[in-house]
């Protein structure tokens, strides 16, 4: 077997692409800015370079790993080379740290303390540049970018939209849309894989926070929240609890702290969404029209698929997200009732790209919003410590009623394949722990970026496929467009293993962090009694009383 040393301690080896790799296998963890294992090899920022026994400087992240070589990674070369690197960034850097959104999660802030530099040798020369605020979703700061380029292969390479990218040359470089555009004139979707991927300050989410603590603290106003299902397990992040850990009673008993007056569900709206997405694609099967069906609950899809794709916007649902159905039977309510005070809805979601939904007409009912403001997971973190509470510390508490309850069908929402899973389960009609363990088995499961199945639904085989990411959505697009492939159903999420890792939710996101939030989901499903969408008794009595005659005008699109 093929080995190398490693500060004097022998590593084997096999396919491994980078020495990074391998040193990092070793127990040895070095630093990277524009390294991402999902991404291209970019090798920019030279954070990650170790020195081999003939004194050279190497980038491991971009150098291939030869049987034999000796590696150090702390000589004090390297040491004063990284730190030198770490000062000229920061000397180029807006260095207002207190006042940044990302303060204790900046990658740069966090080197700049590990490698000990406590001292700015150069002042920063460079123009305070205008900060772009003009998107719905996030807010992009050039004056604290390094130049990684993480955001621009993100959202070329995985993301497939290719709004950012570099712009001028030398000290003048700057990443930004072409032409000199805002983000909101471009085909940005919102989607927020941008921000994750950003080491600093510099990309964003646009907050909320304010206007939902100034609703709170009127009287004349009822604020109602809903909890998205993939927020539950990825909140308590934040708080030392146990990645992938269910906080959903913590944060009731949070939200009650904090003055919101009622606390409900969105799996409540993800259990309509269920039920109306699956009537509409038995109706569609029926007449043998615009199929595939694809899903409509993800609006960072929905606006590619508008931008990217036009001649296929017909073959998206009409179904309204689960936010923004749950929205409308809010306000619905509340008209019905007569309440007196003004009903403001807030959704906690882990995904940027709802903050544009709430907005969009075709999410107004009667010309009102039925969302009035999205809060993302990491929002609802720093509202949650501005108040003074610890989800660790606090006790459980359960969901207001009556849209408090919801079944296993919609709590796994949250992970790619599970609105497919959740359609089958309605068009099977079975709670029987046999028939869910057969739709569980029909490889809908899982974090693949691209998945099929067929389903035996009648005398018709129903094709069914399932895709995460973006640019894996848009080359779906393209092989159907070009007849090259036929689905009945299409599920698409634009990131990549679904909402678990959206725009919003709290970082790091590495791969075991995904794999304990897309468990958790599954968990919830399985202790639920309530399997099935239509079992709810909840949403029985909705459409009998509330919905009835009402259903398209308050839970679909026109």
């Amino acid at each position: 077997m093929k080995s190398i040393t490693v500060n004097g301690q022998k590593v084997p080896f096999t396919d491994e692409k980078n020495l990074l790799s391998i040193i990092r296998k070793a127990g040895f963890d070095i630093p990277t800015f524009c390294y991402h294992s999902e991404l291209s090899t970019y090798g920019a920022c030279r954070m990650c370079v170790v020195e081999d026994d003939r004194g050279r400087i190497l980038a491991s992240c971009s150098e291939t790993p030869r049987d034999g070589m000796v590696i150090y990674t702390n000589t004090t070369k390297i040491r004063n080379y990284r730190k030198m690197i770490v000062e000229l960034l920061l000397a180029s850097h807006c260095r207002d740290c207190t006042t940044c959104h990302s303060n204790g999660d900046c990658t740069l802030q966090k080197l700049a303390q590990t490698l000990n530099v406590a001292n700015i040798r150069f002042d920063n020369y460079k123009p305070e540049m205008e900060v772009d605020m003009s998107s719905e979703c996030i807010v992009i700061d050039p004056n604290k970018c390094i130049l990684c380029g993480d955001c621009v292969r993100t959202c070329e390479e995985v993301q497939g939209m290719g709004v950012l990218n570099f712009a001028y040359r030398g000290s003048n470089t700057r990443v930004m849309p072409a032409f000199n555009k805002k983000l909101s004139e471009t085909q940005c979707v919102g989607c927020g894989q941008c921000r994750v991927a950003c080491p600093t300050g510099a990309i964003t989410i646009k907050s909320n926070v304010t206007a939902v603590w100034d609703a709170l603290n009127d009287k004349n106003t009822r604020v109602v929240v809903q909890i998205a299902p993939a927020v539950r397990i990825a909140i308590g992040d934040k708080f030392g609890i146990k990645k992938g850990t269910n906080s959903l009673g913590v944060m009731v008993a949070a939200l009650r702290k904090m003055g919101f007056d009622e606390v409900y569900d969105t799996n409540f709206g993800a259990d309509v969404t269920v039920i109306e997405e699956a009537n509409e694609f038995l109706q569609r099967l029926e007449k043998n029209e615009n199929l595939p069906l694809f899903t409509s609950c993800c609006p960072g899809w929905v606006k590619m698929c508008e931008e990217k794709h036009p001649n296929l916007v017909k073959h998206i649902s009409s179904c309204r997200s689960p936010q923004s159905m749950f929205g409308a039977i809010i306000k619905e309510d509340a008209k019905v009732k007569n309440i007196e005070k003004k009903t403001v809805v807030v959704s906690i979601m882990p995904c940027t790209a709802k903050k544009a939904e709430i907005v969009r007409p075709d999410n107004c009912t009667d010309g009102e919003q039925n969302v009035d403001y999205v809060l993302t997971t990491q929002e609802l973190t720093r509202m949650i410590k501005e108040a003074g509470l610890d989800l660790a510390h606090l006790a459980p508490e359960s969901l207001d009623m009556p849209f408090g309850i919801a079944s296993g069908s919609a709590s796994i929402f949250g992970v790619t394949g599970g609105v497919t899973e959740a359609v089958i389960r309605h068009l099977v009609g079975s709670s029987k722990q046999s028939d869910l363990k057969d739709i569980s088995v029909l490889g809908i499961r899982g974090g693949e970026e691209f998945k099929t199945a067929e389903v035996q639904y009648g005398d018709r085989v129903l094709k069914i496929a399932i895709v995460n990411g973006l640019k894996n959505a848009d080359d779906l697009m393209n092989q159907i467009e070009a007849g090259e492939v036929y689905y009945d159903f299409v599920e698409v999420m634009a990131c990549r293993r679904g909402c678990i890792a959206g725009g919003g939710q709290p970082l790091p996101i590495g791969p075991k962090t995904k794999r304990a939030r897309l468990e958790s989901l599954y968990d919830i499903d399985s202790n639920l009694q309530i399997k099935l969408s239509v079992d709810n008794p909840i949403v029985k009595d909705l459409y009998d009383g509330l919905l009835k005659g009402k259903e398209h005008h308050l839970l679909h699109t026109k």
